[in-house]
């Protein structure tokens, strides 16, 4: 898989933040070295947060977020720096783009209280060198040296004459963990040599032409392992593993053909989905097996909201708003009322809903899943996810857990 293939939900996320003016947009540009972010003396320029994917040496595959001011004005100004704080939800790596003629502001400090408080790493870029006068790198480098807990992460630079941008981007990438590279899908469950059976349906919901995200990525991992993938629709599993003369190490299945799948696997072959190895690929596995099991506790009248992290065209068996829906009535036996919400519009306020069945979320980063979680953990909601929600209702949610040792 080359670096330009790699799944934005996999890239380190870098995001900007800055007041209007700070020079994130030419920082932005400098560090990539194209016109990725657009440059003005318009106060404003950026509007809403922009996503662009690249390759950044030395991380590598990374997205970069431009965001809006930290300063914007007015009603909508207001929405614009909302929108840019959310983006902290998302963001591995924070940069903060500082006026370097003007020094840390109010904007500024707030930011970088909300970046400590989430924990995540970050650059202060005291941007503007060029255009400082003499002593104040020093001066104002104190004064922002002063709010840091650790004064390495400041940096002075000019996106203008491209003043110490080589340094800038090897202080980024310090900031991301050494053992990052060692986390695995499947592949540190499998041996060299293992077999790995994995169940793909094929129906009118699957995408034409192509595998989904999750079925890519695990098949990718097993080979990465060293160990053999077998890939078969539910249809032709049971004949599979007749033919096969050896006895596969695991059975990987879609949620919807989970049921069928169960009765077609022997009990001594491992048997989990693809939804519940991201679940722990995210790592929130134990939380989303504890959310399942509150399925019981729905009442009548109580309101769920699944939750979806990517935007697609519904199918008429679509499995969020058709399927989840049906198959968690069967199961309680209550009127139940069904919300939704699909890609960044994951909603702050979730007092209203009593459960959250969300997707695997392949498409977001390990950060937003997290933080989507503790969301529903701090307002006490249980959450789970749809691979885990149906093992649970169709019994099987311990069995398909036996695939992890501890």
């Amino acid at each position: 898989m080359s670096l330009n293939s790699t799944p934005s939900a996999d890239r380190i996320h870098i995001g900007i933040f800055g007041k209007r003016n700070a020079g994130k947009s030419s920082v932005i540009n400098a560090i990539t070295g194209q016109s990725l972010a657009i440059v003005s003396d318009v106060k404003g320029t950026t509007t809403d947060p922009v996503l662009k994917a690249m390759e950044l040496l030395p991380l590598g595959p990374v997205v970069m977020i431009d965001t809006p001011g930290l300063d914007d004005e007015g009603e909508l100004g207001a929405l614009r720096i909302q929108k840019a704080c959310q983006i902290l939800n998302k963001t591995d790596i924070a940069v903060v783009v500082v006026d370097g003629t003007v020094g840390m502001t109010k904007e500024d400090d707030a930011i970088l209280d909300r970046i400590k408080a989430k924990d995540i790493p970050y650059v202060v870029v005291m941007n503007k060198l060029d255009l400082a006068a003499d002593g104040a790198q020093n001066i104002i480098g104190d004064a922002a040296n002063a709010k840091m807990s650790d004064q390495k992460n400041v940096i002075w630079v000019s996106s203008e004459n491209k003043t110490n941008i080589y340094e800038l981007k090897e202080l980024i990438a310090s900031q991301v963990k050494t053992d990052d590279q060692s986390h695995k899908i499947v592949g540190d469950l499998l041996e060299y040599g293992d077999l790995v059976v994995l169940v793909v349906p094929i129906d009118s919901a699957a995408p034409k032409g192509r595998l989904i995200l999750p079925q890519q990525q695990t098949i990718r991992d097993v080979l990465e392992s060293g160990a053999v993938s077998i890939v078969v629709r539910e249809s032709e599993l049971a004949d599979t593993l007749a033919k096969l003369g050896t006895k596969p190490k695991m059975v990987i299945t879609d949620s919807q053909a989970f049921e069928q799948v169960a009765k077609e696997v022997p009990e001594d072959i491992l048997l989990t989905s693809f939804s519940i190895l991201f679940a722990r690929y995210k790592g929130n596995l134990k939380s989303v097996a504890e959310g399942a099991r509150c399925l019981d506790k729905l009442k009548d009248g109580d309101t769920v909201l699944i939750s979806e992290g990517c935007t697609h065209h519904r199918q008429c068996d679509d499995i969020g708003t058709v399927k989840m829906p049906g198959w968690i009535k069967e199961h309680t036996g209550k009127e139940l009322r069904f919300e939704f919400s699909s890609g960044v519009e994951f909603p702050m306020d979730l007092s209203r809903y009593q459960m959250i069945i969300h997707c695997g979320g392949c498409t977001l980063n390990e950060r937003e899943m997290k933080y989507r979680l503790k969301c529903a953990a701090d307002q006490g909601v249980p959450m789970t996810n749809y691979g885990t929600a149906i093992a649970y209702m169709k019994g099987i949610l311990e069995r398909s857990l036996e695939v992890f040792a501890s």
